[in-house]
């Protein structure tokens, strides 16, 4: 499949690069990781990366503009998206060729051609491997893109998927200058308003006898917070773990039109089940959905307690 990818890569003089919404540094790294090989290794081709952006990763790389009338003759790459409802930017389906590459449980096929490995920690990973694979040139900024969305996806190479060949592939990329310190203060050092927030927040989750802990902020307390609702739903998720009473934690974080994010973790339950359930997906121990109700919130929070003591989620 990767062979054929890559000639599909030579084929096309246009190539479009999509991502799912509201970015990662996973997704946002494949994405200009990939259009730096790209044009690196064939400079020629016009290729551009489109999509929504986010402000707190905007530092990876710009999007482009790309005017609607370039789709008709282009090959579209979509990254790190298991499901084509999470695809930013609807025109992913006006190209002429469309190939996915992910490593999320997929959530409905699309693409006419697909390839899915979800034994990688990151989407980063398996376009890094292709690339190696491939013989593409990579130059500094391709390597630090591919990097950094390796290091987010597994956690500072922490997470239950990284292994041997994660960091085969990390050494290959470092062969390059990348500035390991730049990327890892700019993932990981906070805002003063951010920890002081974390702080406030620790003190609001509650904790079930069933081992599941879970944080709600409605619109109301995001807009006092008066911090991005992404700092508040992904970026806050994680002070319920490293917490011996607690195997499964769950964010939920209601934006301006009422839509509720929803972020799931575990330290080794499968909480994908549930995430699938409402709509959404990822991995098995990292997923999350959307929702449009408190109502749906509380299935869910009664959900997560089933797979924590081990039930069947229904």
């Amino acid at each position: 499949m990767l062979t054929k990818i890559y000639h599909k890569i030579k084929e096309y003089n246009t190539i479009i690069i999509h991502r799912h919404t509201k970015p990662d540094g996973d997704a946002l790294g494949s994405q200009i990781g990939l259009k730096e090989a790209i044009l690196a290794t064939f400079p020629t081709k016009c290729v551009k990366v489109v999509g929504d952006i986010s402000e707190r990763y905007s530092w990876i790389g710009d999007m482009d503009e790309v005017e609607d009338e370039l789709y008709k003759e282009a090959l579209v790459i979509v990254l790190d998206t298991g499901t084509d409802r999470l695809i930013s930017d609807e025109r992913y389906n006006t190209g002429a060729f469309l190939i996915k590459i992910d490593h999320h449980y997929p959530q409905g096929e699309y693409g006419d051609l697909a390839y899915v490995d979800t034994s990688r920690e990151s989407c980063a990973g398996v376009i890094a491997k292709f690339l190696i694979e491939k013989r593409f040139k990579l130059n500094d900024k391709a390597a630090s893109a591919l990097f950094t969305g390796m290091v987010t996806d597994s956690g500072r190479f922490r997470y239950s998927s990284t292994n041997s060949e994660t960091y085969k592939i990390a050494s290959e990329l470092m062969k390059y200058k990348i500035d390991t310190e730049y990327i890892y203060n700019k993932i990981y050092v906070d805002k003063l308003a951010n920890v002081k927030l974390k702080a406030k927040l620790i003190d609001k989750f509650v904790v079930l006898e069933s081992g599941v802990a879970y944080l709600i902020n409605t619109k109301e307390e995001i807009k006092e917070y008066n911090v991005p609702i992404y700092d508040v739903s992904r970026g806050m998720v994680n002070i319920m773990a490293g917490i011996e009473e607690i195997c499964i934690w769950a964010n939920f974080s209601e934006d301006e039109s009422g839509d509720i994010y929803c972020e799931f973790r575990s330290n080794g339950k499968n909480i994908n089940v549930v995430a699938t359930k409402y709509g959404g997906g990822g991995h098995l121990q990292a997923s999350g959905t959307t929702v449009y109700s408190f109502d749906t919130v509380k299935e869910i929070i009664s959900d997560l307690e089933r797979v924590a003591r081990g039930e069947e989620c229904l």
